[in-house]
């Protein structure tokens, strides 16, 4: 959420941060500014909604255009409404110091009773204005250069923050600093671009460098000088970005959600690729290696996450003791960090963020790892907070997700769990023979994704025939009931048409009375163990003339005589299936979206990825 972009260098600051911003449109927002420094001043301007609005406010702004050095922001609004004034960057009261900032400053009503008893006069509704008047308080009163006042007023700070600041006292220079809030640095040629998302630098240069929590840069045109917060320097590694500009583009799809969703056979293969060992018919997961005797020792699993990635630790509960036969519970991170969880000897907590950087699950990390856990990543960006704080992981390598509503995310995730959970259940229990079973049903799962991907003309005729019903259910059992959970949140979150996803035999303890004819109610029904109990829950929808979509498995006839309409995915064993299933409910909800004319890569009032409570 939220998103930074500054720039040192020779080109002109306007387009080099205008675009960077666009870039970073995916994260999620509702206003935009832009300050540039030019001849001993600062150009602000800033504005409500989308950059094109900001954008068309720029023009004969030859200050903004003219300058090389400057910052950018894309805000989400958090405290204020989301208005020009809010936006950021803010300035100080003599407007000589601006700043851009993600994060929540969350003893801001302190401070700023404080600097208001000092005259300061405040223009604004947010935080982030009072940490503005904070560096300008102790700027003016003597506390100099520009980042010794950055040092002095985040020392009172508690709470987040990635920032970008400026000085027109002292031009060519941007301060920059995070807590809990990303911060990259993108090292150039004689130039450098500081980002909160490595997708606002690849355009420029694949030199990055990351920084940690209480770290802060200072970026000028005579170089790169880290510290921390503290004043003690640091020589920080500069390393290479793992994706290419092609990979940020939509490559002819009209929406990235759709090129995310049809790139997932590619993505499931690379997430594969040199981790399933075919000729010796084993697991190999390198980022496990340094805690593997640990690890094979797990008396307890905790998985981790928010969103999207919590469905997937519901999968991955399912997945793992069934496979690795070790008792696994499933916490929302934002619950988890705060309820003073009981970690025994033995315990194993594995955080799941696409992002790496997801507020709450970073801080159940923390907690659970002062507490003695062990603690692993399932991450998708390499360099992330989560990446760096867990003790081992696993990436993902799914490629940048742009779209807001993750998907190919999702199933790489899935695929992860899925190959720890037989690695450790080979080493603790599992017979060979089980094992290559599973090592050969996991991969032929890209080529059924595929095939899946191939009846996406019929689901979109589905989703537009029902698209006009306010309310859907989504029903699943076992392996599919997160499945279930995770189709109704893809259309809720990109159509904004109500749905619930429920284990399929909880309709009956309250929801049924829900039912009513012509309702859409979606079930995951593949072949296994429950089939025949989820088609009598499918006969109760129809006997109050429920409209009934079924995922069901190739070749089930029996299934025709139930549904109204029925997506196949190919055979798998059950504890795959999951990666096959969610495919379908992707699609549905993409489609239902676009036939609501929304914006299916931005959808209102949410961000791809979650950095404040």
């Amino acid at each position: 959420m939220c998103g930074i972009v500054g720039y040192v260098g020779a080109k002109k600051a306007g387009s080099v941060l205008i675009e960077g911003l666009k870039r970073l449109e995916y994260r999620g927002y509702d206003s935009a500014g832009i300050c540039v420094q030019h001849e001993g001043r600062l150009h602000i301007k800033k504005s409500p909604g989308r950059i094109s609005l900001l954008e068309e406010k720029l023009a004969g702004e030859n200050g903004i255009a003219s300058g090389t050095v400057g910052i950018a922001h894309t805000r989400w609004a958090t405290h204020g409404e989301p208005n020009e004034v809010n936006a950021h960057p803010h300035t100080d009261s003599k407007g000589r110091i601006a700043l851009a900032h993600n994060g929540i400053i969350e003893n801001y009503v302190t401070l700023k009773q404080f600097l208001q008893s000092k005259g300061r006069q405040f223009v604004s509704q947010t935080d982030t204005e009072v940490l503005t008047q904070l560096i300008g308080e102790f700027y003016d009163t003597g506390v100099r250069p520009l980042e010794r006042a950055v040092q002095a007023a985040l020392r009172e700070v508690t709470g987040t923050y990635g920032i970008v600041v400026m000085s027109a006292d002292e031009p060519d220079k941007i301060v920059a600093a995070r807590k809990g809030s990303p911060m990259i640095i993108g090292v150039g040629k004689d130039e450098y671009v500081i980002a909160s998302d490595a997708s606002a630098i690849i355009e420029h240069t694949a030199n990055v460098v990351y920084f940690n929590d209480n770290e802060m840069a200072v970026v000028s045109r005579q170089g790169l000088r880290t510290m921390t917060i503290d004043n003690v320097p640091l020589t920080k590694e500069v390393q290479q970005v793992e994706f290419t500009l092609e990979q940020i583009a939509k490559g002819g799809y009209e929406h990235f959600m759709l090129k995310e969703i049809c790139e997932q056979p590619e993505v499931l293969r690379q997430t594969l690729s040199g981790r399933l060992d075919l000729r010796d018919m084993r697991v190999v997961l390198g980022g496990l290696g340094g805690v593997m005797r640990e690890l094979v020792k797990t008396k307890r699993l905790i998985l981790t996450g928010c969103g999207t990635a919590w469905h997937a630790g519901l999968v991955g509960e399912y997945i793992f003791e069934s496979l690795a036969r070790i008792p696994t519970e499933v916490e929302y991170g934002s619950e988890l960090r705060y309820r003073n969880p009981i970690i025994e000897d033995g315990t194993t907590v594995i955080a799941i963020s696409q992002s790496g950087e997801t507020a709450d699950t970073l801080a159940a990390v923390r907690e659970t790892k002062e507490k003695g856990a062990l603690t692993l990543g399932v991450i998708n960006v390499v360099g992330s907070t989560i990446a760096r704080e867990t003790d081992a992981g696993v990436y993902l390598h799914a490629g940048p997700e742009i779209g807001v509503a993750s998907t190919k995310a999702f199933t790489c995730q899935v695929a992860v769990e899925t190959m720890i959970a037989l690695m450790l259940g080979r080493r603790r229990y599992m017979a060979q023979e089980r094992m290559e079973f599973y090592l050969d049903a996991l991969s032929q799962i890209p080529d059924q994704v595929a095939t899946v991907l191939k009846q996406t003309d019929a689901i979109r005729d589905i989703a537009r025939k029902y698209v006009e019903y306010g309310n859907w259910l989504f029903l699943g059992r076992g392996y599919n009931y997160p499945i279930a959970l995770e189709g109704a949140l893809k259309l809720k979150e990109i159509s904004y048409i109500h749905s619930e996803g429920m284990p399929a035999a909880e309709m009956k303890h309250g929801p049924i009375a829900l039912i009513h004819e012509g309702m859409p109610v979606v079930f995951i029904a593949p072949k296994g163990p429950i089939y025949d109990k989820i088609c009598s829950n499918i006969e109760e929808v129809r006997a109050r003339k429920g409209r009934v979509i079924v995922v069901a498995t190739e070749g089930d006839d029996k299934i025709n005589r139930l549904a109204e309409h029925v997506i196949r995915v190919p055979d798998a064993p059950p504890a795959l299936q999951p990666l096959l299933t969610v495919v379908p409910l992707q699609l549905l909800a993409y489609h239902a979206a676009v036939a609501r004319g929304c914006n299916v890569d931005k959808p209102r009032n949410l961000a791809k990825s979650v950095t404040v409570e």
